[in-house]
């Protein structure tokens, strides 16, 4: 059985109400809260106001990072949440965000980032080469 290194969840939002995803203040807040949530570790953030509608934002974690980018005059947020260790984090962190932007639709993806054979699938793999030899 592989062992997995990361989580990665990209997730695109839509029917988001404009009113929670145009100001960068509240981008902060949904960000900094799901961090809270989860239990994750910030290293630094960084958020930016587009004009004259959206915001976007990113927190570096040491378990990697949460962004964000908002279209809200079309109802729609992009978020992508990649953590490594513990992956019930990193769907922590997602749902709080979901739950918190109540999307009419999500589309979400889930990939297992950096995926590292064990003992047992390394043995084979040389059983296999020697078989073929």
């Amino acid at each position: 059985m592989a062992k997995t290194l990361g989580l990665h969840i990209l997730a695109d939002l839509y029917g988001v109400s404009a009113d929670k995803i145009d100001r960068v203040e509240d981008i902060r807040e949904l960000l900094e809260g799901a961090v809270k949530h989860a239990n994750l570790t910030k290293i630094s953030s960084h958020y930016y106001q587009f004009q004259p509608h959206g915001a976007t934002g990113v927190v570096l974690l040491a378990e990697s990072h949460i962004s964000i980018h908002t279209w809200p005059e079309h109802g729609i947020a992009t978020v992508d949440v990649y953590t490594c260790g513990d992956p019930q984090k990193a769907y922590m962190a997602m749902d709080f965000i979901i739950n918190r932007l109540n999307p009419a639709r999500v589309d979400k993806q889930v990939h297992d980032r950096g995926i590292i054979p064990d003992e047992e699938d390394k043995d084979e793999k040389l059983r296999s080469m020697l078989l073929n030899v």
